[in-house]
């Protein structure tokens, strides 16, 4: 395959781990909830995926084990910052050291375990075009369904009824509940379905995107999916273009190693990281432009009655 057409289909595949887990925090921002244990629900859920493709051979499967891991440690972060108002900052970072050190331990067994040999994608037909085929049209399904759940996302935020309903909850939570609106419930379920697409982003990383398990091997792409809401104001096609950006970046200091460029190692492994604090350094620079389109109650508690 071109270098070229490697670098870009190895971009799209890293950028669709980072487009699921930061479309989930998406969904959970635009409720008014700031969820920072994203790196230890995607660990949780791609051990939870590798071991059932172990046990099942099938990665769908993994996928669905991967998104309930996900949603379980969602709502236990959503009972305790909804209904019992801890803080969400404090009790996100919580999660994510718990998933850090439970899938580190409940992980040792699998460190060595194979995964039955997986299935090659393709689009008959057009996966054949020279340059574009194998760059474009030879990925697993998920990478072109983390393509339509953003425009779909997009659309149901902005057209749908329950859409406008989560937004609502998420810029005035007081008006919703006086329109009789279930504030705390709406939260729990949008908590849990940002947890659900995290797990998936957790269990596609450990069964197709390097489909082993080794602990620590989400690195850090949780906070960087968590910048990428940021760096997105919000908006679900900002968040997919910005997803193959950072992938891009984070692939390119693999191809730098490989043609030999004179850097070290170390230096180029910055890349993704350095890159995401200089965008957001950038937008900092607009306080106003990030406050219009950044939820009102985000981060807020919602006390009923008052």
């Amino acid at each position: 395959m071109d270098t070229y057409a490697l670098l870009l289909a190895s971009t799209l595949s890293a950028g669709t781990v980072l487009a699921l887990a930061a479309l989930g925090l998406l969904i959970n921002e635009k409720a008014g909830i700031v969820n920072l244990g994203a790196e230890g629900m995607m660990l949780c859920a791609a051990l939870a995926g590798f071991a059932t493709v172990v046990y099942t051979g099938s990665t769908w499967l993994g996928f669905a084990a991967g998104m309930v891991a996900g949603a379980l440690l969602a709502a236990i972060f959503g009972v305790l910052v909804i209904w019992l108002n801890t803080n969400q900052y404090a009790t996100g970072l919580a999660l994510s050291l718990f998933g850090t050190g439970f899938s580190a331990f409940a992980g040792l067994n699998f460190v060595q375990a194979r995964m039955p040999a997986l299935p090659k994608y393709s689009i008959p037909g057009l996966a054949d075009i020279p340059w574009v085929g194998p760059a474009l049209f030879s990925h697993h399904p998920l990478v072109y369904a983390a393509v339509l759940l953003a425009l779909g996302l997009m659309w149901w935020l902005d057209r749908s009824r329950a859409g406008l309903v989560l937004r609502a909850v998420g810029e005035s939570p007081d008006s919703a509940h006086a329109l009789g609106y279930p504030v705390r419930r709406i939260r729990l379920l949008a908590v849990m379905a940002g947890g659900a697409l995290c797990g998936l982003a957790g269990a596609y990383i450990s069964t197709v995107y390097t489909p082993l398990w080794v602990e620590g091997m989400v690195a850090g792409r949780g906070w960087i999916a968590l910048a990428l809401t940021t760096f997105a104001t919000w908006r679900p096609v900002r968040v997919l273009l910005g997803a193959y950006l950072f992938g891009g970046v984070t692939m390119l200091q693999f191809h730098l190693q490989a043609s030999g460029v004179q850097v070290a190692s170390q230096l180029l492994s910055m890349l993704p990281y350095v890159s995401t604090i200089v965008v957001l350094v950038l937008i900092s620079r607009n306080p106003a432009w990030i406050r219009a389109n950044m939820p009102a109650a985000l981060g807020k508690p919602f006390y009923p009655g008052n």
